[in-house]
């Protein structure tokens, strides 16, 4: 209307703190993750030193915590931000990253109670702990409820028996949210705050992987641990709606990871493409063959990406966001294994080689339709969110 100023909406930066959290996160992770990237993933080792510098210099740990609290106070578009702009050089790393940040802080700060609070936040929001969460198991997976470790009462504590598989920071994590059955035939699930230094506590074997080798995966093993019983999280047998609400977050900053793949990949291709690589006297970005790899690559990261953000927009504590999760991150974990095998495809047996970073992205992007729950799973549960809306709405 004319006279009226109308502001202008950005679904990728909606307030200038989203913009000036992108820049930094941007210059950070070019400067720091890029270098360091190749080296950790030949030797699948952390960069705990970086990690905490994350904390002390950057200050992104409680991006979705109350300012008041310690946290950034901001959203989870804003973790979706993180997440991308990080994983377009170490993914491997940024998953380190979301293990903490989401798996645990997130989860923790909207699930515990004010004492738990005091006691925890302080040491991961500045980076001096390292978190991560406990729920899949050697013979339970997406089938979370399967879980066979049981927290028995006994007094003033509970004894814990049971093993995690899989778990992301296992061995360089102090601290874990871990999921257990209070009894072996129950089908509900409690959730506890676990510290590595608690006796019966121990890790596994660390895996040996295709890709995220930046990042440790080990199992969590516990034989008798006692956990006080003020380190229950809400009630007993009462942890299943804070799991599921906090998949909802994970799975659209894994969504993230995948759409920073496919920027570096579609950078790396263009650059290859437009500007160095000729064949025949000709540019290879004059090839149709090429230019089809090109464009569909670029069309699928930018219908993704305006997908991701949009659901992370709409995603908030007290608001359910099932069907949107699960589509955004089953569209952009297909996509971002699409475009890393096309940037390979494009560089030909330079992308197969360890010189440009599109074989470890392609490798790291496979993870992602595994991890926060399979593609499959994440199929039933698109299927599941559709019948009951149509079912109540009577469309």
């Amino acid at each position: 209307m004319k006279g009226i100023q109308e502001k202008k909406i950005d679904l990728y930066n909606p307030t200038d703190d989203h913009l000036s959290l992108r820049e930094n996160v941007n210059a950070f992770a070019k400067e720091n993750l890029d270098l360091q990237a190749k080296d950790h993933d030949d030797e699948e080792s952390f960069n705990k030193d970086l990690f905490r510098r994350l904390g002390a210099e950057l200050g992104i740990f409680g991006v979705t915590v109350p300012q008041e609290d310690g946290g950034m106070g901001l959203d989870p578009v804003a973790s979706v931000i993180i997440h991308e702009e990080f994983s377009a050089y170490d993914p491997g790393f940024t998953l380190s990253y979301l293990a903490h940040e989401v798996l645990f802080v997130n989860n923790f700060y909207h699930s515990g109670n004010p004492s738990q609070r005091a006691k925890y936040m302080p040491k991961v929001l500045s980076g001096e702990w390292i978190g991560g969460m406990g729920m899949t198991e050697p013979g339970a997976g997406t089938d979370v409820l399967g879980m066979a470790t049981v927290a028995t009462r006994k007094g003033d504590k509970f004894v814990l028996n049971g093993r995690k598989q899989f778990i992301t920071n296992g061995i360089v994590g102090q601290v874990f949210l871990v999921y257990a059955k209070t009894s072996k035939d129950s089908r509900r699930t409690t959730s506890f705050i676990v510290e590595s230094s608690y006796p019966g506590f121990s890790f596994g074997k660390k895996e040996e992987k295709m890709g995220m080798r930046s990042s440790p995966t080990t199992q969590l093993i516990f034989e008798n641990m006692e956990v006080p019983a003020e380190n229950l999280i809400g009630a007993e047998d009462g942890a299943l709606t804070h799991m599921m609400r906090n998949l909802e977050i994970e799975r659209v900053t894994l969504a993230a990871q995948s759409l920073g793949i496919a920027k570096r990949c579609i950078d790396v291709m263009c650059e290859y493409s437009i500007l160095h690589r000729e064949a025949f006297d000709k540019k290879l970005i004059e090839f149709g063959q090429i230019q089809r790899l090109l464009a569909e690559s670029y069309a699928d990261y930018q219908a993704a990406r305006a997908l991701v953000y949009d659901v992370a927009s709409k995603i908030h504590p007290e608001n359910r966001n099932s069907l949107g999760a699960a589509s955004a991150k089953l569209v952009s974990t297909q996509m971002a294994e699409r475009v890393s095998r096309n940037a390979i495809q494009v560089l030909g047996g330079y992308g197969y080689c360890r010189e440009y970073p599109v074989e470890r992205l392609h490798r790291d992007a496979i993870l992602l339709s595994i991890g926060g729950g399979t593609n499959e799973a994440m199929q039933k549960n698109i299927a599941a969110d559709l019948k009951k809306l149509y079912a109540t709405s009577g469309m």
